[in-house]
């Protein structure tokens, strides 16, 4: 076994760089397992670094692409690029210096790995390799594929929103035979084009464990680019992501006739692909029945996301026939298909098949008054739905007590009702569902504002994860009995809290809310901005904020867009923010901010915003 190692030469590196690179690779590496894996993205020039790691970025980075040549990093053996085991080689008679020689290789291949991840921000792991929003470049892309061979164990990689290597893939692919034990690969947002795909093809043969392809937000992938992909996928994958790649209906054969040999799979979502299921000729229409046909042979199939992609009346059709052949759907995503106005009927008679749905989306579809009455027949034939989201189709509001006589209420935990045209009947009918609910959104529905003491009161402590009520019209009476609920520690585990757009709540309201003392202890987020054409100056109840602050361990972001401050409250409160690394989200100061707020014109934006 020989292994081919690249003298280099004094025009690669300064006198003594060998030595020094080793000691440099070495000392990354044990400064690297003291740091965070969520470091700073990219080459953040802030970064504060050693000589020696910038004496070492220059050396890496002033070859071009076309200068660099194999070197140590690319050594590879006849058996695949993996060194065999030191105790193999001592057992045919090697001595002990070959095999130090052999550590020492791996110790610098590695150590090079985290000298690269480094610049990038990253830590190095033998198993993952995260470099999602990184601003990689082709030549990063190629100095990467050289890495790969010092990455065996590898089995999980993202290279997702790189826009920048989009045509550039083939010099990955074509060392990805060294990371063959992979399970999960992300290219999400990366341009892929058609040659890329072609290329990826080819390259998953030499990676037969793949569980989980995500190739989203790539348009070149649509257009028939699929099928160049898609038949050589293995059995064992088990996701595939084509979140908006401008899918047509050919593709949606494509697609077909390639899922049909996953056996395993139990995730598609090719999600925001408006033309997928497009029924101008005769052949489009076939596509999405094809597609269907193939995944009524797939047993496994738990997840189903087909989020605007055109669905109509017909495609239904197509759809529910296959229910009765998917015993493990678990979650079903027809969301912002308005083509479905009218004919969920076609779908709802299927749907009693679905024993163990637990998850159903049917917002913003448009529905009509006779598709809710044909889903509150099938409810009852679902005993395990705990999520079901109806927002955004205004004929809900006139439906709500029907939906909640109907529904497993005990298990219940999503229920989101946001731009439903709730009226007070059917409002006070959403409290008898509440206390079951950890996430309760009733945005855009203006009947809230006066009666959120209703709603409050019925919520449960220890559920309630969520509480989202954006313009709601809430008043400061509103926002007071909130802070009462919350002192009587009753939102004691809320993560998120909405109040945002809601402008005719005063400032006795908001100082009251953040006076409550420790009663939103576990809240992450929290948005009290108002509406874009709005402004207000908040220097009556900043002090109040200041003080609660303490009183927020757990908070991550505060937005608080279109609020005026003082250039000193301003200060105060950011710098407060700051030292607890909190995403603050407002608008930058403005020569009259604290002199633009009126009251008629808050009112007007009400008006020109309403959704009602």
């Amino acid at each position: 076994m020989s292994f081919c190692v690249q003298t280099l030469t004094p025009r690669d590196f300064p006198p003594h760089t060998a030595a020094a690179e080793a000691a440099a690779a070495a000392a990354v590496c044990a400064g690297l397992q003291m740091e965070s894996a969520d470091g700073q993205r990219g080459r953040d020039t802030s970064q504060r670094r050693s000589p020696l790691d910038l004496i070492m970025n220059q050396i890496r980075r002033k070859r071009t692409a076309a200068d660099r040549k194999p070197s140590v990093l690319s050594c590879t053996s006849d058996r695949g690029g993996i060194p065999e085991d030191t105790e193999d080689r001592e057992g045919r008679g090697e001595g002990p210096a070959v095999a130090d020689s052999v550590q020492t290789e791996r110790d610098l291949a590695w150590g090079r790995v985290c000298v690269f991840l480094h610049q990038l921000g990253k830590t190095a792991d033998h198993r993952s390799l995260k470099l999602a929003h990184c601003d990689l470049t082709a030549t990063d892309l190629l100095e990467l594929a050289t890495l790969l061979c010092c990455l065996p164990q590898l089995e999980e990689m993202d290279l997702s929103w790189n826009e920048l290597i989009g045509g550039s893939l083939p010099s990955l692919t074509t060392h990805i035979q060294h990371v063959g034990r992979i399970r999960t690969l992300k290219l999400c947002s990366c341009r892929l084009n058609a040659d890329d795909i072609t290329a990826l093809g080819e390259a998953l043969e030499c990676v037969p464990f793949l569980e989980m392809l995500d190739l989203s937000w790539n348009v070149g992938v649509g257009g028939g680019a699929l099928r160049g992909l898609l038949d050589k996928l293995h059995p064992q994958l088990r996701e595939l992501h084509l979140v908006a790649c401008q899918l047509i209906s050919t593709d949606a054969a494509i697609l077909g006739a390639a899922v049909s040999a996953l056996p395993r799979l139990c995730v598609l979502d090719v999600s925001c692909n408006p033309l997928l299921a497009e029924e101008s000729n005769e052949e489009a229409s076939g596509g999405i029945r094809r597609l269907a046909l193939s995944l009524s042979h797939i047993a496994s199939l738990a997840t189903l996301r087909l989020q605007a992609c055109g669905l109509t009346s017909h495609s239904l059709d197509a759809l529910g026939g296959l229910f009765r052949c998917l015993p493990a759907m678990r979650e079903l995503d027809l969301s912002c298909n308005k083509g479905l106005s009218g004919g969920l009927s076609h779908l709802t008679s299927h749907l009693s098949h679905l024993t163990h749905l637990e998850s159903l989306d049917l917002h913003l579809c448009c529905l009509t008054h006779s598709d809710l009455e044909s889903l509150v027949q099938v409810l009852p034939s679902l005993p395990e739905l705990t999520d079901a989201d109806l927002s955004a189709n205004r004929e809900v509001g006139a439906m709500v007590h029907s939906l909640v006589s109907t529904l497993p209420l005990p298990q219940m935990r999503h229920l989101p009702l946001s731009a439903c045209s709730l009226t007070q009947e059917s409002f006070t009918a959403l409290a008898l569902a509440v206390p079951f609910l950890k996430s309760v959104d009733v945005s855009w529905c203006k009947v809230v504002g006066g009666r959120l003491a209703l709603l409050l009161d019925a919520l449960q402590p220890s559920v309630i994860r969520e509480l989202r009520l954006s313009s709601c019209q809430l008043t400061t009476d509103d926002l007071r009995h909130l802070a009462l609920v919350c002192k009587r520690g009753c939102l004691s585990s809320l993560r998120l809290l909405d109040l945002s757009y809601n402008s005719r709540v005063g400032d006795e309201g908001w100082a009251g809310l953040f006076g409550a003392g420790g009663g939103l202890g576990s809240l992450e987020e929290v948005d009290v901005s108002l509406r874009p054409a709005s402004s207000a100056p908040a220097t009556a109840w900043m002090p109040s904020l200041l003080a609660a602050l303490p009183n927020l361990p757990a908070l991550a972001r505060l937005a608080m867009q279109r609020w005026t401050l003082t250039s000193q409250a301003r200060d105060r409160l950011g710098h407060a923010l700051k030292k607890r690394h909190v995403q603050l989200e407002w608008d930058p100061p403005t020569k009259d901010a604290t002199s633009s707020y009126s009251p008629a014109n808050q009112d007007r934006a009400e008006e020109l915003h309403s959704e009602e």
